[in-house]
């Protein structure tokens, strides 16, 4: 999965979504405009490759990639705090902003948020903070489960990250590599309960760029213990499992670009993400061809099925009722 660099597709795009290596677009804010330039470059893209899986960040708050035009969505902490007040109306406003947030961008083509994250909340971590529910496993599970029923509604597959758990380390991914000292029973008992409570309705997950010590000296997009022994088979995950960035410099330290996608996909990744480097995705598009690198069939699960409703989503009641939840978080 990669990206493009503007708001419409150049030529030399148009023949790089063709190459039989690339599975997948993920999109940025610099790729949006406007609703109407998003629908003819999310047409163009199908145009080059309708078996593309289009993706993109909109989880609200600070990280969401479409502004104008689309809903704008509260950080799911937001929701977190609701559930201190009152739980049931928690329950269902997550839900309603869930089928909000999906039905947008399904109908507008596009496949796939990666949401919700599951990491737990921790104000000593800038980089995630509010993008989390709540401190809490089981606020994190009850929350995150109608979640993903909303999402699920609407027809869209949903994405748990950065398993198994980003929230407690201060550093920023991004642009170092976080190390998590805790012991494993610590991480076992909390964070990693959240995935474990929420596996059953997943149908991906983005493993972290953080390195566990007590478990592995490989950060968990790059660990078979974490990808193989803990997810496939304590948790008996069969979904997709997508690298995050191997672009982020928490990724470097394995090596070249290719080097990362090769321990990625041997770790048990089912589809690697190299973004913003356009040098380094044609690198990695480049070996995954030359080594005869297989497709993998998993994929094919997470493209959208949008509901019925989603066609005409503007005029519909349901629209109405949950995007009026959703602008009471920011009114």
């Amino acid at each position: 999965m990669l990206d493009v660099e503007s708001t419409s597709l150049s030529a030399f795009e148009r023949e790089l979504l063709l190459r039989p290596s690339v599975g997948g677009l993920i999109l940025f804010a610099r790729n949006y405009a406007s609703p109407s330039q998003l629908k003819a470059l999310v047409s163009s893209i199908r145009d080059s490759n309708p078996e593309l899986l289009i993706a993109v960040d909109q989880e609200g708050g600070r990280v969401q990639r479409f502004q104008d035009g689309f809903l704008k969505l509260p950080p799911l902490h937001a929701l977190g705090e609701m559930y201190e007040r009152d739980p049931a109306q928690a329950r269902d406003c997550s839900t309603r902003c869930a089928w909000a947030m999906a039905a947008e961008l399904l109908h507008y083509g596009i496949d796939i948020s990666f949401a919700p994250v599951l990491d737990l909340y921790s104000p000593a971590s800038p980089v995630i903070k509010e993008r989390a529910f709540a401190a809490e496993v089981d606020v994190v599970v009850d929350l995150a489960s109608y979640y993903i029923k909303g999402m699920n509604s609407a027809g869209m597959a949903a994405t748990g990250k950065h398993y198994p758990g980003h929230g407690l380390v201060a550093l920023d991914s991004h642009d170092a590599l976080p190390i998590d000292e805790r012991t494993a029973e610590e991480i076992l008992a909390n964070d990693y309960q959240v995935f474990a409570g929420c596996i059953a309705a997943l149908a991906g997950i983005m493993p972290a760029h953080v390195v566990y010590p007590a478990l592995d000296t490989r950060s968990a997009g790059f660990s078979s213990i974490w990808i193989q022994q803990k997810l496939r088979k304590e948790l008996a995950f069969d979904g997709v499992v997508f690298s995050d960035d191997l672009s982020m410099r928490a990724a470097h330290a394995v090596g070249r670009v290719e080097q990362r996608a090769e321990l990625a996909l041997t770790a048990g990744c089912d589809m690697v993400l190299v973004c913003n480097d356009r040098e380094a995705a044609v690198a990695v598009a480049d070996w995954l061809e030359q080594e005869s690198v297989p497709g993998n069939s998993r994929i094919a699960a997470m493209r959208a099925s949008p509901a019925p409703e989603i066609a005409d989503l503007y005029n519909e009641d349901k629209w109405a009722s949950a995007s009026a939840v959703v602008r009471s978080f920011t009114s």
